[in-house]
């Protein structure tokens, strides 16, 4: 039975693709350089700030560039984070179920911590998550498993009544490198990963996740 779900956010919580491919074009029109296709960028998502930027910049991009071009990124899209990004469909009934069912829920994402939580809050979703973590509340990101360690600390959980939910590998991995369990969702930016890092539940809506975990309720 499943008592506590881990959630990442991008792709899996919200669709912010617009958002990001924004920001990434804005940034690299700031160092003059054409834009990128959304689809594109979509690919580089899911590894943090960072990791994006460099991939955004290309393999010829110094340390010191990235590191520019990461802060003017993070600037700009903190200004422009839901100008157009929505929560998947069934997302927010799916939360309430779970969450009036008794499930404790929380947000393990690279995207920064701060810039997670307002737009939760953006949202009014801010009550259903015990808590929320991003890619700088530990010392490592996604997919090391600190922070699902912190959180199964913090709910008093055990790890067989853990899953953790994202829409890429990365999740996954998380997921296999914390004892957990991992479900995939195949509407977000990363689906063709779930190929060399399958989840052991693979749903095609929030509202089939909420139907799993609470049907095993009545089992």
């Amino acid at each position: 039975m499943i008592d506590f779900l881990i959630f990442d956010l991008d792709g899996t919580l919200i669709d912010s693709k617009l958002d990001l491919a924004t920001s990434v074009n804005a940034t690299r029109g700031h160092v003059g350089l054409e834009p990128l296709p959304i689809p594109l960028i979509a690919t580089y998502v899911g590894h943090g700030a960072p990791v994006l930027i460099r991939k955004a910049l290309g393999e010829h991009a110094t340390e010191a560039e990235v590191a520019q071009a990461v802060e003017f990124f993070l600037e700009y899209y903190r200004e422009h984070a839901l100008d157009t990004t929505r929560l998947y469909p069934g997302v927010r009934e799916s939360l309430d179920r779970l969450h009036g069912a008794g499930k404790r829920l929380a947000i393990l994402t690279n995207k920064p911590v701060t810039m997670s939580r307002a737009i939760i809050e953006g949202f009014c979703l801010s009550r259903l998550f015990f808590q929320i973590y991003g890619g700088n509340s530990f010392a490592a990101k996604k997919p090391d498993p600190i922070g699902v360690r912190m959180l199964i600390s913090e709910a008093g959980v055990g790890r067989d009544q853990t899953m953790m939910v994202g829409d890429s590998g990365v999740d996954v991995q998380t997921a296999r490198n914390s004892g957990i369990r991992a479900c995939g969702v195949t509407y977000g930016f990363a689906r063709e990963t779930f190929n060399y890092s399958p989840p052991d539940l693979l749903v095609d809506r929030m509202t089939d996740l909420a139907d799993w975990v609470l049907g095993q309720d009545v089992e």
